[in-house]
């Protein structure tokens, strides 16, 4: 399965229709859609009334947004780094793209003179998302150690969910609404269903960077983390947070 299809599959373990209850109105409005993957919360944006400019660095997923000709919605090659020429925008969406940047106030702080002056701004990110158990204490080292190592190396923050709105503070906004999300994928207890098994273990063959830190040990920790995720008593402690702003 390619990664659009992957993309495509988790669209139903998210919340999105409880987030974008959250948002301010959309009706007539202008939204910049941070790191849009396949187009499918544009495409829950722009059913809402507003027109979207989505915003991706892969074109495998930007060409498969592209593809679905979604009416009122535009995709383009571009990093959330890198707005200065788009204009302004009633509102910025941004999902699950936060924590590939650790140092995250600064780019928000950005963004602010690219918003309307009542505009707004709403992350979702996922927080711990190796926090299953039970896991054998190596995979657990060895998981948190590759954390700790995105995080020092400016790569990625696993723990980015729960300072979204801290981060918005930090930048100059207020933040409007705080909470956690239902998610099917990543924030469950009891046995994962087939199609999420299938997920995980797809995100983990392209963690080539996770293969390299643990060495001979990735097979040992992959298949443990499966087998937690199968087992009756899985317990999650990862969490989806949303962090709603306005300037």
């Amino acid at each position: 399965m390619d990664l659009a299809s992957e993309y495509k599959r988790q669209f139903d373990w998210r919340s999105w229709s409880e987030v974008m209850d959250r948002l301010p109105p959309l009706v007539g409005t202008t939204v910049l859609d941070l790191g849009c993957g396949i187009g499918d919360q544009a495409a829950q944006l722009a059913k809402r009334g507003a027109r979207v400019l989505g915003l991706d660095t892969n074109g495998e997923l930007l060409a498969a947004a592209q593809a679905r000709s979604i009416p009122n919605a535009e995709f383009r090659l571009g990093d959330l780094k890198a707005i200065d020429d788009l204009g302004v925008f009633d509102g910025i969406w941004s999902s699950f793209a936060a924590a590939y940047v650790p140092d995250l106030a600064p780019s928000l702080a950005h963004w602010r003179p690219h918003l309307a002056p009542r505009g707004w701004v709403a992350l979702t990110e996922v927080d711990d998302l190796f926090g299953h158990a039970p896991l054998l204490p190596n995979t657990t080292s060895l998981l948190a150690a590759y954390a700790q190592d995105a995080l020092t190396t400016n790569r990625y923050d696993f723990h980015m969910g729960r300072k979204l709105s801290g981060h918005l503070e930090r930048a100059g906004f207020s933040v409007a609404d705080a909470r956690t999300l239902p998610d099917g994928e990543f924030s469950f207890d009891g046995p994962a269903d087939a199609n999420v098994l299938a997920a995980w273990s797809s995100r983990f063959d392209r963690m080539n960077r996770l293969r390299t830190f643990c060495g001979e040990a990735f097979d040992l920790v992959r298949d443990d983390f499966l087998a937690a995720l199968s087992r009756p008593d899985h317990r999650s402690s990862a969490k989806v947070y949303l962090s709603v702003a306005t300037r």
